[in-house]
């Protein structure tokens, strides 16, 4: 059976849950990161040197990285209507899922990690204010697109591009 390792609270350990029950995939969960099993053990570092989650074990195949596990999942059980076959429509899709991982996670990171987590050394208000200018500025970007298309990020027909905090319709 397919397992997912990662606490459930986590936008990314989320968005591959999602995807587990949009394709019908059956899994085991187990829990992992911060207020349960760490990711510096040795086994989860075996599978994930990066000692982040989520991680997907499906038999002999191990990965991590959410959006590349979204992807598999999608192509595992043939939902050309999550993740298209066609390559310019899956790259419209992809583009976006890349760009949530990236530019909007890099965007939100500081505020989120200062007003959410609260962390140590996330106190400076003005990086916490950069940050949110900048994520309302992506933000805007999107609006823009989807005004743009008039109905979802990638055009008219519903895909899933989704992508840790944000789930987008494309």
């Amino acid at each position: 059976m397919l397992r997912v390792l990662g606490k459930a609270s986590s936008i990314n350990v989320r968005k591959v849950l999602w995807t587990c029950a949009e394709v019908g995939c059956p899994y085991e969960h187990e829990d992992w990161g911060s207020g349960f099993r760490s990711t510096s053990e040795p086994e989860f570092l075996a599978l994930n040197p990066n000692a982040l989650v989520p991680v997907m074990v499906d038999s002999d195949v191990v990965l991590w990285e959410s959006n590349t596990i979204c992807r598999y999942l999608a192509s595992r059980h043939g939902r050309d209507d999550l993740l298209p076959s066609a390559p310019a429509e899956r790259a419209r899709v992809e583009q976006w899922m890349d760009w949530q991982a990236t530019d909007l996670n890099s965007a939100w990171r500081y505020a989120f990690v200062a007003l959410v987590r609260r962390l140590p050394g996330y106190a400076d208000p003005g990086l916490v204010a950069a940050s949110a200018r900048e994520w309302n500025r992506l933000m805007g970007l999107l609006d823009r697109q989807l005004e743009k298309t008039g109905a979802y990020v990638t055009g008219e027909r519903w895909r899933t591009s989704c992508s840790g905090f944000l789930c987008i319709a494309g």
